[in-house]
């Protein structure tokens, strides 16, 4: 069960790498657009301002995700579905491919790209981020709280930038891969709290009784208030983000 309203609570943060991501994309004209873990849908509008002549289809596994983003839709321009991006094969060849901050929930997701780089046109664009703070405090203590209490869970990951850009140019790719560490000032009380129950958590919140579930958010919170103190200013959440553009060989530039 994913909540969109509780993962939009830091929307214009959670905005910022797709966008980064998006500006080095340099497909300057695009008929048909995909976005690969949409999401409520917010940022997968953009993408049609971006490309005014493309249709865009914006895909998630979760029907909570899928039911926000319809909000969004817009008949015969913007549509959104419930599906699997590991089941997803297009009826068309898309010219760009977006998936932002979803490859992290697929374990293997390594082993996708040759799929995805072939259902994308010859010369069209695969872009993609991944988190890459799994070692960060906000992660550690919350496997230790799990690992406490016995629950077993299917950890997301990610790899190193070195390891993107060998797969994608083994694939003949044109690659682009790079780091960033944004240093997110929350506003808000319990702030890391709040923006990890809408995405890191959610996994432990799942495979918790309802009964333990404000047991652990008081364990966890208490914790990650020594481990990120709350500023005059805020609550500085250092987050580290691992991008990949990747240009499919072929076709036009």
């Amino acid at each position: 069960m994913w909540d969109p309203q509780q993962y939009l609570k830091y929307r214009d943060e959670r905005a910022r790498p797709f966008h980064d991501l998006l500006a080095r994309v340099q497909a300057e004209h695009a008929e048909y657009v995909v976005d690969l873990g949409c999401g409520p849908g917010n940022l997968t509008a953009t993408l049609a301002e971006r490309w005014p002549a493309a249709r865009v289809l914006g895909i998630d596994s979760s029907p909570q995700m899928i039911e926000a983003a319809q909000r969004h839709a817009v008949p015969g321009r913007i549509e959104f579905r419930v599906q699997d991006l590991r089941g997803w094969q297009p009826a068309r060849a898309p010219d760009v491919v977006v998936a932002n901050a979803v490859f992290q929930w697929v374990p293997g997701h390594l082993d996708l790209l040759p799929r995805l780089v072939r259902a994308v046109r010859p010369g069209g664009w695969l872009a993609f981020q991944v988190p890459a703070n799994f070692t960060a405090p906000s992660h550690e203590i919350l496997r230790a709280i799990a690992a406490r209490r016995a629950l077993a869970i299917d950890w997301p990951n990610s790899h190193e930038p070195q390891e993107y850009l060998d797969a994608l140019a083994r694939l003949g790719c044109a690659v682009d891969v790079w780091e960033t560490t944004y240093h997110h000032v929350l506003p808000g009380d319990d702030a890391v709290l709040e923006w990890v129950k809408g995405t890191g958590a959610r996994p432990v919140l799942e495979a918790l009784a309802e009964a333990e579930r404000a047991e652990f958010l008081a364990e966890y919170g208490a914790a990650l208030r020594q481990a990120y103190p709350k500023q005059p200013y805020g609550t500085v959440l250092p987050f580290r983000r691992v991008f990949a553009i990747a240009q499919i060989p072929g076709g036009r530039p």
